[in-house]
């Protein structure tokens, strides 16, 4: 495919029908409109700093085009922060205009700034972060998704949040490729599923389609037998934002659901490493193959590359890598080094074995939560479960298990007799605690600080 600018493809929205429904001529006019207001701001010598936070996908995708057509730099928010996040933002961005909220904003002069492509990132720390991308940067992850399926077009049925990698990148693939994008309404988008049947969209062809969701969805819609012989038609439906679980993929292998699970980040505009729906259903558990705009080298902790099958820290190197965190670009662009820890088959297959900062180190040893909530919910006695690491003075970190019972008469106890057998005893959590809840975001990561302290103070009561 060839790298057109934004503005090529705002004049060819008049030619195309790239939303599903009768979204098709708002989205033109409420584009060009916008576009035009920027086109006057920016002849007065002004290039000004939007902050974009519409709640509906329309209106949204239309402020992202006309900005990025007009060479503004956009950052990409979503509308339900809190108030604590928002002050954090305004005070890291100080924009000149917002679209999508009546927010109060401080005159000061406009400067000249740089097109740039502000998309949010949170991590797990929960503290929001802009990784700076360029409209370059996103079209060449449309380029190593369309090489990698072999596709010339894109279809896209989107139930993610827009102002999100995984959303956006979704409306790039069908808007630069001519694809088609169907978007239920905001309100189906991340909320329960249930309500998706009765969507128009719903009426696709979803053997045309691509779908991306987050674990946590994955689980709702097979819930419901209706949604999961639906979710079976769809091409492919690409599984990232979080880990899986192997109950889950299990059951998604069972149910014949075309899944591809994917590797990727913010920083790569969206995924670097899928595997395929055919060696999904042909059992392998990984996160697949390398995509051709992309590469990934294992190092270890003195930054020296490691042999297939030798576990070490991931680094990157992709044509899509952002190149900052805004306001600041890196100043090593060649690699980034990221917090995963995982290893490469002679296949070129990528295994991710977990996140560094997340390895807990209890009497000597080292251990990665992943392996231990496996096993809890191989139990299948919880609905969900995180392992961390809690200041120990024995053990220097003490596992704990912070846990959903699937019913109330499930005890620790119950649980750590089931993980007798399938641990060993250095494994075995040393503390349990039961919740309701656990703090996600709506990707489905789990907000480790939150989690620290939700522990500390269930132990502290204890005591």
């Amino acid at each position: 495919m060839s790298i057109e600018s934004p503005l090529f493809y705002l004049n060819q929205l008049a030619e195309t029908d790239l939303l599903i429904g009768d979204h098709n001529h708002p989205f033109q006019k409420i584009a060009s409109e916008l576009y035009l207001e920027l086109q006057q701001l920016l002849a007065s010598g002004n290039t000004p700093k939007i902050i974009l936070a519409e709640r509906e996908p329309v209106r949204f995708l239309a402020g992202f085009i006309a900005a990025c057509a007009a060479g503004c730099p956009v950052f990409l928010c979503n509308p339900d922060w809190g108030k604590q996040e928002w002050q954090q933002v305004l005070d890291l961005v100080q924009p000149d205009i917002i679209w999508g909220l009546e927010i109060k904003i401080s005159p000061h002069n406009i400067s000249n700034h740089s097109p740039y492509i502000m998309i949010p990132t949170g991590g797990s720390s929960g503290k929001i972060k802009f990784a700076i991308h360029t409209w370059e940067t996103l079209l060449a992850s449309v380029q190593g998704f369309t090489e990698y399926f072999q596709l010339t077009q894109v279809n896209s049925f989107c139930v993610l949040p827009l102002y999100h990698v995984s959303g956006l990148m979704q409306f790039m693939r069908s808007f630069t490729t001519g694809g088609k994008l169907a978007m239920p309404s905001a309100s189906v988008a991340i909320a329960p599923l249930k309500t998706l049947a009765s969507s128009p969209e719903y009426q696709i062809k979803p053997a045309n389609f691509f779908i991306s969701l987050v674990p946590t969805q994955l689980q709702r819609l097979l819930e419901n037998s209706e949604l999961t012989q639906w979710l079976s038609q769809f091409k492919t439906v690409l599984l990232g934002g979080a880990p899986a679980w192997d109950e889950l993929l299990e059951k998604a292998r069972f149910h014949r659901i075309r899944l591809a699970p994917t590797y990727g980040m913010t920083e790569t505009a969206s995924q670097i490493a899928t595997l395929k729906p055919d060696d999904f259903l042909n059992g392998k558990i990984n996160s697949g193959q390398i995509l051709p705009h992309a590469q990934i080298k294992i190092r270890n902790q003195q930054g020296e590359i490691l042999n297939t099958n030798q576990t070490g820290n991931i680094t990157i190197q992709a044509q899509s890598l952002a190149l900052g965190y805004y306001p600041q670009t890196w100043k090593n662009r060649h690699y980034l080094q990221v917090d995963d820890l995982g290893y490469l088959d002679p296949q070129g297959y990528l295994n991710i074995i977990g996140r560094s900062s997340d390895k807990i180190i209890t009497g000597g040893e080292n251990i990665y939560p992943g392996e231990i909530e496996a096993a809890i919910r191989s139990t299948q006695m919880v609905s969900d479960v995180c392992i961390i690491g809690l200041p120990d003075k024995h053990w220097g970190e003490a596992v704990t298990a912070i846990y959903i019972p699937k019913h109330p008469q499930i005890s620790s106890l119950i649980l750590q007799t089931e993980l007798n057998q399938k641990l060993s005893k250095f494994k075995l959590p040393k503390h349990w605690i039961s919740v309701t809840t656990l703090p996600r975001n709506p990707q489905g990561k789990i907000n480790r600080q939150q989690l620290q302290k939700i522990a500390t103070e269930h132990l502290q009561n204890l005591s």
